[in-house]
């Protein structure tokens, strides 16, 4: 459900990028900002890699990174790719044969680092390889490894060197009439990555990858990522996103998602409002959000489900959402369906009916 036609405070205004091709996904112009994560298996371990690629993109992923760290990595990189339901990424640090290798395995792209491929005879090759095999590129900068030259000039790592270090590459990909590209400048502090993006993205009209690199554990990274890639993707800037956690890459999807959901730039799955609860909840509210949320996993349309505890703001949300449910009294509550209010079920049902309610709605709108 969108108001945003009527209520222009809630439009956000996407910078203008140029759009390419990460495989079959656009990424850039007026394509949906994408999500991304990437696998942390032993990309040796076919059979693990590919599990995983899958466990992601079932939960939502629109693109995998991969990294390529050996030759043993890349030579199984093509069944890995042949096997992909999505684009793959190959991550290529120190070794600019790695890149090579990839493109000739059939990645989508390629993620180089700026401050650790080499120098630009190296980047060349690296270029023409990608051109050759219909590969983009992915410049990668980060905080965490800058050119010495580059930290020798500022004495630290800052915006102005990061974005330096980009526009470097940039003009090194353009000089060699290479323009299939995006670029990322990640830092795990979120202030220098704020300022960093958003000076690049006043510089140039390349896609940008948007991340808070090494952010932390589920909590506090999704907590860094949140701020620092929901301020930048509500300035407009931001075509793609990758959140970094130490958890399950699922895990980082699903925040992912929840971050574009709350921007109001993309939808998939069930948005649940709930309320954290309190002395006037009529059922244990905690306790049934943590039950829907693993029930409507599966879902993928996109659509809002609210679970209030009680009807001071009950019947309010539910007015907004495809489904809702307010608790009441004598262990009952009240089911809404489009807003309109439609019966009185006992709250040992709830569950269940809530969960048949849902997807009954998700399959009216996957047939639309």
């Amino acid at each position: 459900m969108s108001l945003n036609h009527i209520r222009p405070w809630r439009n956000i205004y996407r910078r203008k990028s140029r759009q390419i091709m990460v495989g079959n996904v656009p990424v850039g112009g007026d394509a949906p900002i994408s999500v991304q994560t990437m696998t942390n298996t032993l990309t040796t371990d076919v059979t693990e890699t590919i599990k995983q690629i899958i466990s992601v993109a079932e939960a939502g992923a629109d693109i995998v990174r991969v990294s390529i760290p050996d030759k043993d990595s890349s030579k199984v990189l093509k069944q890995i790719v042949t096997e992909s339901p999505v684009p793959i990424v190959a991550d290529i640090h120190f070794h600019y044969q790695r890149g090579i290798e990839s493109a000739e395995a059939g990645a989508a792209c390629l993620r180089i680092n700026p401050g650790n491929i080499g120098d630009a005879k190296r980047v060349r090759e690296v270029i023409k390889a990608a051109r050759d095999n219909g590969c983009v590129i992915r410049i990668g900068v980060n905080a965490g490894s800058l050119e010495k030259n580059l930290l020798e000039k500022y004495a630290e790592p800052c915006p102005e060197a990061m974005v330096e270090s980009g526009l470097d590459h940039i003009k090194l990909l353009q000089d060699n009439d290479f323009f299939d590209f995006k670029i990322s400048c990640k830092a795990s502090d979120v202030f220098l990555a704020a300022a960093a993006y958003q000076s690049l993205a006043e510089t140039t009209d390349a896609p940008i990858h948007l991340g808070i690199t090494e952010a932390g554990g589920r909590v506090s990274g999704t907590i860094k990522s949140s701020i620092g890639l929901g301020n930048l993707l509500w300035m407009g800037i931001g075509d793609t996103i990758r959140v970094s956690l130490s958890a399950d890459p699922v895990e980082e999807i699903k925040v992912g998602y929840e971050i574009l959901k709350a921007l109001g730039l993309r939808h998939r799955g069930v948005n649940i409002i709930s309320c954290p609860s309190c002395a006037r909840q009529g059922f244990n509210v905690i306790k049934t959000v943590e039950i829907l949320e693993r029930r409507l996993e599966h879902i993928k349309a996109p659509m809002s489900l609210s679970i209030i505890g009680c009807v001071v703001n009950g019947p309010g949300e539910a007015l907004m959402t495809d489904v809702g449910w307010t608790g009441g009294g004598a262990g009952h509550g009240m089911v809404y369906l489009g807003g309109k209010q439609v019966e009185k079920i006992s709250n040992e049902v709830m569950i269940d009916h809530i969960v048949e309610q849902v997807e009954k709605k998700a399959e009216e709108l996957t047939e639309k």
